[in-house]
């Protein structure tokens, strides 16, 4: 990860490009790059994958939006991890190629196993089940392998026909201009033979659509754009390849009174003036406690003063120990001070050697 270009850097271009922008810079380094332009080259087709995998995040709105905020180390949640090799970027980009060069340039069937797409599924949670964690049950919609027909397609007790235009192989050669490459036969769209009896129950797709039910666990000190990971629970894969993941992106609401950094939490405690001159200990509000916490409030505090809960914070998820609670202090002073208040207080002044306040007359004497 960390001897992986800019993905701006590798297509020239800036970070506030748009999609036309993109394409096209990947349009001039993949003709610039491709391997049957540069046999035998290896850095060239270096230059063509790394320009590849840059194409395929940035053009990628939710791709794009994670590398930005994380860069590569961000992508790793996602499930992409770069290309294997030529047959997975003409596999990934045959529709673009097609647009570039007049026809596909996959260079073999697409008739290999192929995992399947992941699915994301974006979830709100409260900061207190964020402190706890919890358990809760998410449906989605998704596509799942036909059972009628095992994700073949075809009827069963029936077979399919080879394909006559590849004669079975699943591509045909095309040239033009210096190119010559193998592309996916049009007719059967690379898998050598023609379904002739498609499955009633998927009407030949393999694949049917499926309401899905499951229970999420979620683990105490997760945050906002934490990730949980439910393998196989994505699309599922062509040609009898694994079925994709399912992403559970968190979102942690805002709290009334805490606030939070990392594994620590923070929050605003209003004393007294006599409180925060004399010192006391006050029940405050902490995460995880219905009945809060005893705080001592030292004699002498000032306004602003940061005191702290030891082990009240959030938990860690790399450490397993909980952060800490920061208070801050928030001084009252009374805006009314009956007589005896009054009175006490200009005998504190006395003894500060401070002058008693002249009453005041008002605007009109």
């Amino acid at each position: 990860m960390a001897n992986k270009r800019d993905y701006y850097e590798t297509l020239n271009i800036n970070r506030e490009a748009g999609d036309d922008e993109i394409k096209k810079a990947y349009r001039k380094m993949a003709l610039q790059y491709h391997p049957d332009r540069n046999p035998g080259d290896k850095e060239a087709e270096d230059k063509f994958k790394e320009a590849a995998e840059a194409y395929e995040v940035l053009r990628d709105r939710e791709k794009r939006q994670i590398y930005d905020q994380y860069g590569h180390e961000g992508l790793q949640g996602t499930g992409f991890s770069g290309f294997s090799g030529f047959n997975d970027i003409f596999s990934s980009f045959g529709d673009i190629f097609e647009e570039f060069f007049g026809f596909g340039t996959s260079r073999s069937g697409t008739s290999r196993p192929r995992k399947g797409s992941n699915l994301r599924y974006d979830m709100e949670i409260t900061l207190e089940e964020a402190f706890t964690g919890k358990e809760e049950e998410i449906s989605f919609n998704k596509w799942e392998s036909c059972q009628v027909c095992n994700g073949s397609g075809i009827t069963p007790g029936s077979s399919p026909q080879s394909c006559t235009s590849c004669h079975g192989s699943g591509s045909v050669i095309r040239s033009q201009g210096f190119f010559q490459v193998k592309t996916t036969c049009p007719s059967c769209n690379g898998q050598g033979k023609i379904i002739t009896d498609p499955c009633r129950k998927c009407s030949g797709n393999g694949k049917v659509k499926i309401d899905r039910l499951l229970t999420l666990k979620i683990p105490p000190g997760v945050d906002t754009g934490s990730q949980l990971r439910l393998r196989n629970e994505g699309e599922p894969g062509e040609n009898s390849g694994p079925p994709g993941d399912l992403f559970v992106v968190l979102h942690v609401k805002d709290h009334e009174i805490f606030s939070r950094e990392g594994d620590r939490l923070f929050s605003e405690i209003p004393v007294s003036f006599i409180q925060a001159a004399l010192g006391d200990t006050i029940k405050i509000p902490v995460l995880g406690k219905k009945d809060g916490e005893e705080l001592k409030v030292p004699m002498g505090t000032q306004p602003g003063d940061l005191l702290k809960l030891s082990g009240q914070g959030m938990l860690n998820l790399s450490s397993g120990y909980r952060g800490d609670l920061i208070i801050q202090v928030k001084v009252t002073i009374p805006r009314k001070l009956n007589q005896r208040q009054r009175e006490l207080l200009e005998e504190l002044a006395d003894t500060e050697g401070m002058k008693k306040p002249k009453k005041s007359k008002g605007l009109f004497r």
